[in-house]
């Protein structure tokens, strides 16, 4: 009876599936990707880190709304990323323009490899992170997203990645740094997606999906660049007077005005006392 007790009461041991295998499928896309670049396939790479995106976005949602959230599932997540939106850009990127550009080439590469395990462990540990509705650093799947659609419009225009290895390294960079930056990216955390809308929102989405599916890889490049770019004029605006830990390193002493507003707004209890 003892043993029985202690086996009800004891932590439960195994692995919530469902999660876990789409964040396995996220994984195998990301694995995919770097395969199909060596093998000179740069449209279906870029495809497969687009489609590990949208496991990325599953994994998470399906484990709050099944309630199968665990300490495991969010560690290999972690691990799944690293391969799928740090490793895989990086390798794709290398075999189709960086290859011929030496040391300059490799390190490139590197360098948005090593940004992407520290955003992640950054992102992990919620070093700086002081409102939720902005993301510290533009998030690894959309530094992804640039590197894979750049790719992609190269593949589909059949342009000679090795001609422009030095402007795709140096993008490739950029969006490294960017991952690392202080730079506040809109995390879209705020939206209430069980709220109402009009007809003419539902008509616009509509569209919006129509002039994806007619030219995807311009289309996400370019949504994914305008996301890029809203960083550092939100952080720009943000500020009373630009310091460095606005740009990089500890944003601790950061100032951002809207940060001020809401510390400064009095709470419920101190608002207006009944007479």
């Amino acid at each position: 009876m003892t043993d029985l007790k202690n086996n009800e009461h004891g932590p439960r041991k195994g692995i919530y599936l469902l999660p876990n295998l789409l964040t396995t499928a996220g994984l195998f896309s990301g694995f995919f990707a770097i395969v199909s670049s060596m093998n000179g396939r740069f449209e279906a790479a870029a495809v497969a880190i687009f489609i590990a995106m949208v496991f990325d976005g599953l994994d998470g949602r399906v484990a709050r709304l099944t309630n199968t959230q665990s300490e495991f599932g969010a560690q290999y997540d972690s691990m799944s990323d690293l391969l799928a939106f740090g490793v895989a850009p990086a390798l794709v990127a290398y075999n189709w323009a960086l290859a011929d550009l030496g040391k300059f080439g490799w390190l490139a590469a590197f360098i948005y490899v090593a940004c992407a395990a520290l955003r992640l462990a950054r992102f992990n540990a919620n070093l700086g992170v002081t409102d939720g509705r902005f993301f510290q650093g533009l998030a690894s799947p959309a530094a992804a997203a640039l590197v894979a659609g750049m790719v992609w419009n190269g593949a589909t225009y059949e342009i000679d990645g090795d001609k422009f290895g030095y402007v795709v390294g140096l993008i490739t960079i950029a969006c490294g740094f960017l991952m690392v930056s202080n730079f506040r990216f809109n995390s879209f955390k705020n939206l209430n997606w069980r709220d109402r809308v009009s007809f003419l929102t539902i008509l616009l989405v509509v569209v919006i999906f129509v002039v994806i599916a007619a030219k995807p890889a311009q289309m996400l490049f370019l949504i994914f660049l305008v996301y890029a770019c809203s960083g550092p004029v939100t952080t720009f605006r943000s500020v009373r007077k630009l310091k460095l830990e606005h740009v990089v390193g500890d944003s601790d002493d950061a100032d951002f005005l809207d940060e001020q507003k809401t510390n400064s707004e009095p709470t419920s209890t101190e608002q207006k006392k009944p007479e």
